[in-house]
């Protein structure tokens, strides 16, 4: 499998698995600082690799009227000085091509949403800035499909690709998870990553938002840990329930550092 460097010294792959999180929409610089403040502390003491990640805009709402993020330009400038006070690497989606070279300048790694994972300009455009590409599998692909997926940032020399898994569509508004795409996936040679707040994520359930159901991320990511992954992939608030995005599927900062410590325990159980 290839291993993927982020930052000073994070390699993803190497059967130890980083920590992916953070809120998911910067709704303002307090509550961006304090959650990556917390997590570095939990993930330092546990001693698990940790990337920060919060999108700048959420293209992908239900309604008109959802909040999307403070934009681009705000988006960078707190990204800039999140990496110079807390020292960690950074990862957030793009929705456009145009976005591409404003972010690749700032962060560590360029996510391209479920959604837009068969737009093929937008990731050969991302991976052409030879930052490290990690895909979101949409909900409506099948994990062997990803290959076409590799396939297109592979066109452009670049090899640095990590595959998310966040779950497959089950009738309306309902996601499941079929830990069968993780082997699969993994069998092309690129680390993947389990995403537990979305995979439990109610697409568009709320009418003019998307539900979820939190109480099944622990339990979800202790079995993609057990079948086997090489990162986990969680948003977390420090009160969901007034977030302005998926507030319904993301995690509090009471709720991490136990799950962190149990993904941990079956980490060291499988590598012996």
């Amino acid at each position: 499998m290839k291993t993927i460097k982020v930052g000073k010294n994070i390699s993803i792959g190497n059967n130890k698995f980083c920590f992916i999180g953070g809120p998911c929409v910067i709704e303002n610089e307090d509550i961006i600082f304090k959650t990556a403040e917390f997590l570095k502390n939990i993930t330092e003491k546990i001693q698990i690799p940790f990337i920060f990640k919060a999108s700048y805009d959420k293209a992908n709402r239900s309604s008109i009227d959802s909040f999307r993020g403070v934009g681009l330009k705000k988006g960078m400038e707190i990204f800039s000085k999140l990496k110079k006070k807390f020292d960690i690497p950074v990862l957030t989606d793009v929705h456009c091509i145009s976005q591409v070279s404003e972010v690749s300048s700032i962060v560590d790694i360029i996510q391209i949403p479920a959604f837009l994972c068969r737009q093929t300009d937008l990731i050969i455009s991302a991976a052409k800035t030879g930052l490290p590409i990690n895909v979101k599998k949409g909900q409506f692909i099948s994990p062997y499909q990803v290959k076409n997926i590799i396939d297109k940032i592979l066109s452009v020399d670049n090899d640095n690709i990590l595959i998310t898994e966040r779950g497959t569509s089950f009738g309306y508004n309902n996601l499941v998870v079929d830990f069968r795409s993780l082997p699969i996936m993994e069998n092309f040679g690129y680390p993947v990553i389990f995403d537990g707040t979305h995979s439990v994520q109610q697409p568009g359930g709320l009418g003019k938002s998307s539900g979820g159901d939190r109480q099944f991320v622990a339990p979800l990511c202790r079995a993609a840990m057990a079948v086997g992954c090489q990162g986990i992939f969680l948003e977390i608030h420090p009160q969901p329930d007034k977030a302005l995005s998926d507030g319904p599927n993301m995690l509090s900062f009471q709720q991490v550092e136990p799950l962190l410590k149990s993904l941990k325990e079956i980490e060291q159980i499988k590598n012996g």
